[in-house]
C-alpha cells in the first residue's frame, strides 16, 4: 500500500463542504419531491429518461445506466414503480435476452406534474445561489473530475479482494 496523501485543513473543509451540500440537497429535494407529488426521488430518477426518451420506452439496462444503478436496484425500484402503475416491463423484440421499460399513462402524469416544483426546489436550493459565471465555473470543474473517474476505480488502485 502506498503511502496516504492526507488531505490539508483547506482540503478537508472543501470536501467536507462539497459531501455536507451534496447531502442536504439531496434531502431536501427528496423531502420536497414526496410532500408535493408523491414521488420518491428513485421514482423521478426514473421517470425523468422515460419520459423524454422516444415513445417513453428504454432498455432496462439503458434506463439503469442513466442513472449509474446496479441491474439488482433497478429491478426493486422498477418493481415498485410497475405495482404504482407508473411503468410497465415489456419484452424486447430486437434481442429476446433484453427487456424494456415502458412509462405508463399513469407514470406520464404523475412526472409532468411533479416538475415544475421539482425544477423550482432546483433553482431554489442550487442556482438561485450562484452567479452564471460560479454556474459555468462549477460546470467546467465537475465534468473535468467526473471526466477522470475511472469506470472501475479497482483497475486504478490497490482494492481489497
Amino acid at each position: 500500500m502506498t503511502d496516504s496523501r492526507w488531505l490539508d485543513a483547506r482540503e478537508a473543509r472543501l470536501w467536507q463542504s462539497y459531501r455536507d451540500a451534496y447531502r442536504e440537497l439531496m434531502r431536501a429535494l427528496e423531502t420536497r419531491l414526496i410532500t408535493n407529488s408523491g414521488l420518491s426521488g428513485a421514482d423521478y430518477a426514473l421517470l425523468h429518461p422515460l419520459s423524454v426518451a422516444e415513445d417513453g420506452v428504454l432498455r432496462t439496462r439503458d434506463l439503469g445506466k442513466s442513472v449509474g444503478w446496479e441491474r439488482s436496484r433497478l429491478s426493486h425500484q422498477v418493481s415498485r414503480m410497475e405495482k404504482r402503475g407508473l411503468v410497465c416491463r415489456e419484452e424486447c423484440v430486437s434481442d429476446a435476452r433484453g427487456s424494456m421499460v415502458r412509462l405508463t399513462e399513469v407514470g406520464r402524469k404523475a412526472i409532468e406534474a411533479a416538475a415544475p416544483d421539482h425544477v423550482d426546489a432546483v433553482r431554489t436550493y442550487f442556482f438561485d445561489h450562484l452567479s452564471r459565471d460560479e454556474q459555468d465555473q462549477l460546470t467546467a470543474v465537475l465534468e473535468r473530475i467526473v471526466g477522470t473517474i475511472p469506470a472501475d476505480p479497482c483497475t486504478t488502485s490497490d482494492c481489497d479482494e
